[in-house]
């Protein structure tokens, strides 16, 4: 039985948190959208359709129908070592606990992404709108990496990362300028705003 893998990673942008890297597998007669209705690139979908979505995966991961891994790759990975490492390190991570064989199956990646060269593999621009296994990666990580940044507002509640997830808003730059960094921040990201 061969497999089809989707690849995507979310949070490359953030100005802090981890960035998440999401990886799904399933046997390639699998037809992930009637699994999945109203599947789409999980920044086109309102939370509350990923939520549904992403508890729909749960069930099918439940089933054996689906195999899905998420790799969150650290602050501390990403100031050291930088972002496009730092998602190489969860590409790679994912892809080869899913599918340790690499004749097993194809990787369907999105953007600029690549699996480990001894894999087939194909990247499609924009395929976290195009193909449902790269669409469904994308739900993986993003709300994994929501749901970490929730956790990361409870600890850190000075930042309102609940509200903005990290990202770069106006609010949260002026958060940061008032009570400088946390220990949750990307210092490589911040040399130019601060």
């Amino acid at each position: 039985m061969k497999y089809v893998l989707g690849v995507d990673e979310a949070g490359r942008g953030p100005l802090a948190g981890p960035v998440s890297v999401g990886v799904i597998a399933v046997r390639e007669d699998y037809d992930i959208l009637a699994h999945f209705p109203g599947l789409n690139d999980s920044k086109k979908l309102s939370e509350k359709k990923r939520d549904t979505l992403f508890k729909t995966l749960q069930e099918e991961i439940r089933a054996g129908n689906v195999r899905a891994t998420v790799t969150l790759s650290s602050v501390a990975m990403i100031d050291g070592k930088g972002i496009a490492p730092s998602v190489r390190h969860g590409v790679d991570t994912g892809v080869r606990k899913l599918l340790p064989d690499p004749t097993q199956g194809k990787v369907w990646l999105d953007g600029s992404l690549k699996a480990p060269e001894e894999y087939e593999q194909e990247t499609v621009i924009g395929g976290d709108g195009l193909i449902p296994a790269i669409m469904l990666a994308s739900i993986a990580a993003k709300v994994t990496r929501d749901t970490f940044m929730l956790k990361l507002d409870a600890e850190h509640p000075l930042y309102g990362f609940a509200k903005h997830k990290g990202y770069g808003t106006k609010d949260h730059i002026a958060l940061i300028k008032v009570h400088g960094p946390s220990v949750q921040h990307r210092m490589s990201f911040l040399k130019n705003i601060l």
